[in-house]
């Protein structure tokens, strides 16, 4: 199985018996977001913007006919899609510090 990053950072997948880090493959699968004000908010001084999303199209993805091939995208992408071959990094793992160094497995949305 081949696994193409669609993402633009390095993700690092931890398993059962070691890890692997996978670069970014230069595309990148978006899913566009229209923000609408709803209203704001004053915090110690400072007004900050209160937005409603609205997910649009997801931009990006190859053609869906290569049955040894997953691509890893962010969960959005994987759940507005829900396609075979895109998977999603799994639970995140951080280190003493909080900072993320990965995540364990993979997701799916759609049964392999």
């Amino acid at each position: 199985m081949k696994l193409v990053n669609l993402t633009p950072h390095a993700v690092t997948l931890h398993g059962i018996d070691g890890s692997v880090t996978l670069p970014p493959s230069g595309a990148i699968a978006r899913l566009a977001v229209t923000r609408v004000l709803v209203t704001s908010v004053v915090i110690d001084g400072v007004t900050l913007e209160v937005n409603r999303p609205t997910m649009g199209a997801v931009t990006g993805l190859p053609d869906d006919n290569y049955p040894d091939v997953l691509y890893v995208v962010s969960a959005l992408v994987a759940e507005a899609v829900r396609r075979r071959d895109l998977v999603s990094p799994g639970e995140l793992l951080r280190d003493s510090a909080g900072v993320i160094i990965g995540a364990k497995g993979l997701c799916s949305y759609k049964p392999l």
